[in-house]
C-alpha cells in the first residue's frame, strides 16, 4: 500500500503513436508527470489533445509507444497483459462519461459486482452512502436520474478501495446542477478514501475545485498550475 507522501504516478517521456497504414498520429509527445497520493487533479484540453490517451495509459487500458509510466514501484510500461489486468482490478477505479450500469440490477447489485472481485472491498452500502444514495440502493438504473446513475458508477468505482480514481468527462452528459452533485461526490470520495483523483473535463470552471490543474494541447502538457485556494463544487460557475 502506498503511503500518503509517496508518488502514485510518474511518467517520463511518455509517447503514443497510432498508425493506420502509412498514416501516423502522435497522440502523446513526451509527457513528464507526477501525482502524489490523495491529490485531486483536473486535466483540461480540447478534443484530440491527448488527455484521454494519457489517462488510458496510466490506467492500464492502453500501452505507450515510448517512455516510461510508473505506479509506485511498478513500471506499467513493462507489465504483461495479465499484470495490467491485475493492476486495474486491484488499484484503479474508473468513471466514464457513460455510466455502463447493468439495467437488470439494482444500484446496490451494480456496486456489488465490483466487490466480488476486489481484494479489500468496502461494503456496497457504504460506497452508496459516500455518494449520497443510501435511499436509492434498491432502485434500478431506469428508476434513477442521470446524475444518480453517475453517482452509482462512482460508488462502483470506489467500492474496491482503489488507490487511484480516474474519471473521463464524468459530468459531460449532465446539466450543470446535476454535474455539481457529481463533482461533490467525487471531492467527498477523494477526501474520505484518500484516492488520488484525475478528472478529465472540457469545463475550465471545474479547475477551481482541484489541487492542481494540467492543460494538454497537441499531445503535450502546456500548462500546470497549483491551486492555492480551492472552491467547493457548489461555488463553481459553469
Amino acid at each position: 500500500m502506498l503511503q500518503p507522501s509517496e508518488t502514485v504516478f510518474r511518467a517520463e517521456g511518455l509517447t503514443k503513436v497510432y498508425r493506420n497504414g502509412a498514416l501516423e498520429v502522435q497522440a502523446l509527445r513526451g509527457i513528464d508527470f507526477k501525482a502524489r497520493r490523495g491529490e485531486f487533479i483536473v486535466i483540461l484540453g480540447p478534443s484530440g489533445s491527448g488527455k484521454s490517451t494519457f489517462l488510458n495509459i496510466v490506467g492500464g487500458l492502453d500501452r505507450a509507444t515510448g517512455g516510461e509510466a510508473w505506479f509506485g514501484d511498478q513500471q506499467l510500461t513493462r507489465l504483461s497483459e495479465a499484470q495490467l489486468t491485475r493492476y486495474r482490478r486491484d488499484h484503479v477505479g474508473f468513471v466514464f462519461q457513460f455510466y455502463n450500469l447493468v439495467p437488470s440490477l439494482t444500484a446496490r447489485e451494480n456496486v456489488e459486482l465490483v466487490t466480488e472481485i476486489a481484494r479489500q472491498p468496502m461494503p456496497a452500502d457504504r460506497a452508496l452512502a459516500l455518494v449520497g444514495l443510501s435511499d436509492r440502493a434498491d432502485h434500478f438504473p431506469a428508476q434513477l436520474s442521470g446524475g444518480e446513475q453517475q453517482r452509482v458508477a462512482i460508488a462502483r468505482a470506489i467500492a474496491k478501495n482503489p488507490e487511484v480514481l480516474l474519471c473521463d468527462e464524468p459530468t459531460g452528459a449532465l446539466d450543470s446542477t446535476t454535474g455539481i452533485k457529481v463533482l461533490e461526490a467525487l471531492t467527498l470520495v477523494n477526501r474520505a478514501v484518500g484516492a488520488t483523483t484525475l478528472v478529465i473535463t472540457h469545463n475550465a470552471a471545474i479547475r477551481e475545485i482541484a489541487d492542481r490543474v494540467i492543460r494538454f494541447a497537441d499531445g503535450r502538457i502546456v500548462e500546470e498550475t497549483v491551486n492555492e485556494v480551492k472552491k467547493s463544487p457548489a461555488e463553481v460557475a459553469w
